[in-house]
Formats: C-alpha cells, structure tokens, sequence
C-alpha cells in the first residue's frame, strides 16, 4: 500500500459519558434469504459501498432488528458477500479505497418508529484493505442521544490496520464476523445543592448557640497580644533614652 494509516477510524460524534449495551449479532445469512419478516416494521436496513472509482453505490448488508422496550435494544441480520462482490472487494483494497457503511437517522426504539421519518444517513468508513486483511471482522458502534434517537455510527476493524498481508483466494471473505454495540449518553450527577445548603445552616446554628465564636480575634486574644504591645512600647522607650543619653556626652566632650 502506498500510504499506512496506524488507525483505522470512522467519523464519531464524541459525547463525554457513555454506557455500553451489547447487541446479538447473526452474521450467517446467506446471499438471497429473504429479510421482509425481520424488516416488517422493526428493521432499519445497514447498507455498505466498495467501488474501485470511490464513487459510493451503496447496497443492503443486512438489518438492524429493534426491538421494543424503555431502552434501545437491536439485533443485527447480516447478508453472506457474493463471490462478484469478494472480487470487487479485494480489487478496492489492491488500490487502497475506502469501504462504507451507512445507517438511516431513526430512533433505536421500535415503539418510537412512527415519531419521525427517516432524516438522513449517517455514514462512516474504513479501508477496504482492513476488512480485506481482518477477513471481514469489524466492530460497529451506535451512537444515540438521550431520547434514542441515533446520532452517529462507527466502524473498526480487527486487527485495525493494513498491514500490507497477502490474503489468498481461498481464505474466507464470505461471512461478516461483526461485534455491534449501542452507545447511550449517562447523565452525569448533578451538584448536591441542597445537601450543601444544609450543612451551611447547620453551621450557622452552631455558632448562635455558641457565643463564643462569635468574638472577634481580638476579643479572643488580647492576653496575648495587650502583653506583646507593652513589650514593645517599653524596648522602644529604653532605646530612645540610651540614645539621648549618648548624645549628650559627646556633645560635652566637645567643649
């Protein structure tokens, strides 16, 4: 390959917490079985791209099934690659194109299918010599807002770089091994304002129960410190007297 990349990486929407929930995965579909009893209604279709012109002509890999409940849960039906379409593959990665993948913009719960059409694709990629050289293992992740609503996607391969490895014809490139998983925001706790504000009275009621922390630092310490002054004022008198005393007799000595 011309140019190695030490990472292959999709497009990710970055969002600061996150909680992970694993999907089953059924990469074992073959070319031509029907989808239509997965698709009727709960199924969002995941589509894919290779072309040696980097043109994108994306086509079904397979369907992500929703299933209903509070929180998103999906399950992901995958087609086999035709043997046309292994050649097609390994003929992208020989001049190092891209391989894409694209999801519609929906909410992950079934039940919420009916809230909002389908605005968009979302779409990330890899290079083709990763899925070449990973034998079609990939990792793909969605990602969604707190309402379900899918927000990005992403796409790793493994191992996640070209490494520039001979793949012989007759190694496998027909089954997806794909690990999918959904990404939802956490809240991240809020400041505990009102146990704050607590302690801060229980604070104020403990010193109007006790005066004496009311007292200023003076009224406080003043046996120390009305000793230190006097201390003071009487070492500053004493200099002054040595110094006058001194002064007179060398003015005497003068005469």
């Amino acid at each position: 390959m011309s140019r190695l990349l030490p990472f292959n990486l999709a497009f990710v929407f970055n969002v600061l917490l996150f909680n992970l929930n694993p999907v089953l995965c059924n990469n074992g579909r073959r070319v031509g079985d029907a989808l239509d009893t997965e698709f009727s209604g709960f199924s969002v279709p995941l589509e894919h791209s290779f072309e040696v012109d980097d043109v994108a002509k994306f086509q079904v890999r397979g369907a992500l099934i929703l299933k209903a409940g509070r929180e998103p849960s999906v399950s992901l039906n995958q087609n086999q690659l035709s043997e046309e379409d292994r050649t097609k593959l390994k003929e992208v990665a020989a001049v190092d194109g891209l391989y894409r993948i694209r999801v519609p913009r929906v909410f992950l719960q079934a039940d919420r299918q009916t809230e909002q059409q389908i605005e968009g694709y979302l779409t990330a990629f890899v290079r083709a010599c990763a899925m070449v050289e990973s034998h079609l293992s990939d990792v793909i992740a969605l990602h969604t807002d707190v309402s379900g609503y899918l927000i990005g996607v992403s796409i790793v391969t493994l191992p996640g770089a070209c490494r520039g490895t001979e793949v012989e014809d007759e190694v496998d490139l027909e089954v997806f091994n794909t690990t999918l998983s959904i990404m939802t925001p956490v809240n991240a706790p809020g400041p505990e304002t009102a146990l704050f504000l607590e302690r801060m009275e229980q604070e104020s009621e403990k010193k109007g129960k006790n005066p004496q922390e009311q007292k200023s630092f003076f009224a406080k310490y003043w046996m120390y410190i009305v000793p230190l002054v006097l201390f003071l004022m009487m070492s500053g008198a004493q200099d002054q007297s040595g110094g006058g005393a001194g002064g007179g007799a060398a003015n005497g000595g003068g005469r």
